[in-house]
């Protein structure tokens, strides 16, 4: 899979400190210009859907399952490599001191209609829920509660870039 591109936090002083690899997916799912996105009320962003990699499952599987549990997607279907996004970010639990997060992209479809939601009470906790939103209108919501927002989570960098490469390449001019 092609790298999308590759960030270290600009607090990560030390590359050989002690750290993890995390795997994660990410859902492109277009419909014109309106994308299924997740909306955080806790972050005020919109990203991609799609989360953590169980062990001994596969970058497909754990797609399909993050869909549906955090938009309600099923029929997942024609899905294709987008690329991975990597990032190095500092880790304040015990035993390590940084997370190497990689984010494999993928764009698919889906049936139209939402079923339930499975979120899991940090999301629920956080204000997450699905939303389709025009991809232009999530790029200017992000840009601006990166300029703005105290209380910015880190993904949102991630998200605002991988929108405007969405945009780039993958909507018809």
């Amino acid at each position: 899979m092609r790298l999308l591109k590759s960030t270290i936090h600009p607090d990560i002083r030390d590359m050989s400190a002690r750290q993890f690899t995390r795997k994660a997916t990410r859902a492109i799912v277009l419909k014109g210009e309106d994308i299924l996105l997740l909306y955080t009320k806790r972050y005020h962003d919109y990203s991609l859907p799609g989360g953590g990699i169980d062990e001994g499952e596969s970058n497909v599987a754990g797609l399909v399952r993050e869909l549906k549990e955090e938009t309600g997607a099923h029929n997942v279907q024609n899905i294709q490599a987008f690329g991975l996004y990597e990032e190095f970010r500092p880790w304040h639990k015990p035993g390590f001191e940084l997370i190497h997060m990689e984010s494999y992209c993928y764009i698919c479809s889906i049936d139209e209609e939402l079923l339930e939601t499975e979120l899991e009470a940090h999301e629920i906790n956080n204000g997450m829920h699905p939303v389709w939103m025009n991809i232009h209108q999530a790029i200017s919501h992000n840009e601006q509660t990166i300029a703005n927002s105290l209380k910015k989570g880190l993904s949102i960098e991630r998200e605002t870039f991988l929108l405007k490469l969405i945009v780039s390449e993958l909507l018809v001019k």
